[in-house]
């Protein structure tokens, strides 16, 4: 049970990690240049997936959250987990649901859809993909053995 727990701190971050790369960074743009995607069905589909996203993402951190519970964790991986998933429910709990409202007026035709809301989810999935790649080598220095260094022979 201990090896499970310490291999989900590696394969977690590394799932969270790949899902944020291949939403956000992949789908989300692309998607607008796809022949026949509309403003409003582009807006549409991205309010889908990316509550889909959010979903897993949570799931996602709660697993993480338990394989460190009753274990000999750092506190800088704890630190890292602990910003990660205060990240993540800022980007639940506040910026989806303002970017909601504004893809609701969007669709209305009540805004143009200029705003700077997207930046901010864009900053926040940036800083997640940093603490993650912290994670990750915080755990991978943890299955990989420190080299023993000999010391050199001096020659006379």
């Amino acid at each position: 049970m201990v090896r499970l727990r310490i291999a989900a701190r590696l394969v977690l971050p590394a799932l969270w990690l790949g899902l944020i790369i291949g939403i956000s960074l992949i789908e989300a743009p692309l998607k607008f240049q796809a022949p026949g995607i509309t403003i409003p069905l582009g807006l549409g589909i991205g309010r889908l997936v990316f509550t889909a996203m959010n979903i897993v993402e949570l799931g996602l951190a709660g697993l993480l959250l338990l394989s460190l519970i009753g274990q000999r964790v750092d506190r800088r991986f704890w630190a890292l987990v602990g910003g990660a998933v205060v990240v993540l429910l800022a980007k639940v709990m506040v910026i989806r649901p303002l970017l909601n409202r504004r893809t609701d007026m969007v669709l209305a035709g009540t805004d143009d859809g200029g705003s700077a809301l997207h930046y901010i989810y864009i900053a926040a999935d940036g800083v997640l993909i940093v603490l993650l790649v912290l994670m990750l080598i915080a755990a991978a220095r943890r299955w990989v053995p420190t080299p023993v260094v000999e010391p050199e022979r001096h020659r006379r």
